[in-house]
């Protein structure tokens, strides 16, 4: 290829005569080709360091010294140029001429430039092969796994036995749609309040339809990808992670007789050990779990998150969160409209602001008396599904020990454990002591301790030693 010329370059001088090699084409005029010589000289000028003793710069008595922390530097101007990846281009002197060691001779026309003329920039060389403006930039490659591939591939190769049922509902997620009734309730309320209040009667049962019907979108793998994507930062795996992450899936669900491309594996960018079951086909694994556990570990973790799914606990969770959210939407505007009712009542007298309690507990009262099986029920929801999500777990880690993942859940669990201990250690070395939750506190949790899921999995244990 051909380069613009260098605008501080000197002039050029007259044309020389036609190429010295007779009988041949004209070399090319890419860069790296030989240089023509001027006058149809059959040698080029003496390279540096050759025998023959160059002829001095004009004006000096000795040629410059070599540059330093170079071993050879270029002989003369055109000489092929420094490719990425070849090597550092080597930096040229400010004075004349471009290159070290020799002075061309000219037998015929103008003489080289003088001290005073600008000096000879050799051209940058571009790229081989320049990209397109238009290409979508690389994405950077992930870590490469450090853990071992320890599992036992057992089902590779052979025929899966394929189970009846690839999902359905266990107790816990029963109990999760049950306890889910009374918010449900509320939500209804609430949207039939509005739908009917604002569109009227024809136009708000519409409403309240569609909005009924917006539960089928749990299922809808569009809509679950969306909101594993904007909701729980998850994505799709990079094709490194895919050829880590679906060997021991399809390993995991060959076990369990569920088809592997019944559920859809994403990734969430964390340091944490974590993984997840969202929606109705979502198995998302963090990075330091795909990349730094064992993939023995790493097929527990992804069989407890399939015994969420195959049990149902993902579905009915998200279920009844979509189902009850306009009722808590409105439970949090009262809460917002109570604080500011009280703010507004302090500045005013302790009086105004005994009012304004007043009124918020006859209200409350009011709510016990009139519907007490609405609100007695939406006050110990929260103990409740914490519960019921403390027995799905206890229920995943069972479907994981039944694969024959119960010696490498212990693992992961213990791994847990020692990292709360790490933490407490460190905070009794800086003599501070972290806070325990206290009884109402450790009822809302929704996962057991680590002791009590390692105490489940006893059992287990015992059997495969």
């Amino acid at each position: 290829m051909s380069y613009p010329p260098d605008p501080a370059a000197p002039e050029p001088g007259p044309a020389y005569p036609e190429p010295p090699y007779p009988g041949t084409p004209a070399p090319p005029s890419y860069p790296g080709a030989a240089p023509q010589y001027p006058g149809g000289a059959a040698t080029p000028p003496p390279y540096p360091g050759a025998s023959a003793t160059p002829p001095p710069y004009p004006g000096a008595a000795a040629p410059p010294p070599p540059y330093p922390g170079t071993p050879a530097p270029p002989s003369y101007p055109g000489a092929a140029p420094q490719y990425p990846g070849a090597g550092a281009a080597p930096s040229y002197p400010a004075a004349p001429p471009a290159h070290p060691g020799a002075a061309p001779t000219y037998p015929s026309g103008p003489q080289p430039p003088t001290a005073t003329a600008p000096p000879y920039i050799p051209p940058q060389t571009p790229p081989m092969h320049t990209p397109s403006a238009a290409a979508p930039p690389t994405p950077p490659a992930p870590p490469e796994a450090t853990a071992p591939d320890d599992l036992d591939y057992r089902h590779a190769g052979s025929r899966v036995h394929v189970a009846a049922h690839q999902r359905g509902a266990d107790a816990t997620a029963i109990g999760q749609l049950a306890v889910q009734v009374p918010g449900f309730l509320v939500s209804l309320a609430v949207v039939a309040s509005f739908a009917v209040g604002i569109l009227g009667t024809a136009m708000g049962w519409l409403v309240i339809l569609a909005w009924l019907a917006s539960g089928a979108l749990v299922f809808h793998r569009p809509t679950e990808l969306a909101f594993a994507r904007h909701m729980m930062k998850l994505r799709v795996p990079l094709a490194e992670e895919r050829a880590r992450l679906e060997p021991i899936w399809r390993e995991v669900t060959a076990r369990a007789g569920i088809e592997a491309h019944t559920y859809e594996l994403m990734v969430e960018n964390s340091t944490d050990l974590n993984a997840v079951a969202a929606a109705g086909h979502v198995v998302g694994v963090t990075t330091y779990a795909l990349n730094e556990i064992p993939s023995s570990n790493l097929a527990a973790v992804l069989a407890h998150e399939l015994g969420h799914h195959t049990g149902g606990h993902a579905w009915t969770g998200l279920l009844g969160y979509w189902y009850s959210l306009p009722g808590r939407i409105a439970w949090a505007f009262m809460r917002g409209i109570a604080r500011i009712a009280i703010r507004v009542a302090s500045v005013f007298s302790l009086a105004a602001t005994g009012m304004v309690y007043l009124f918020i507990g006859m209200f409350v009262i009011g709510g016990f008396v009139a519907a007490w099986y609405i609100t007695v029920p939406l006050v110990i929801a929260p103990y409740l599904l914490a519960y019921v999500g403390r027995q799905g777990e206890l229920r995943a880690d069972r479907q994981a020990a039944d694969l024959g993942f119960a010696p490498q859940l212990a693992q992961v669990l213990y791994h847990f454990q020692a990292q709360e201990d790490a933490v407490k250690a460190q905070a009794a070395a800086q003599g501070r002591k972290l806070k325990e939750p206290g009884g109402l506190a450790r009822l809302l949790t929704t996962h057991p301790d680590n002791y009590t899921r390692l105490q489940a999995l006893e059992p287990y244990l015992q059997l495969s030693r």
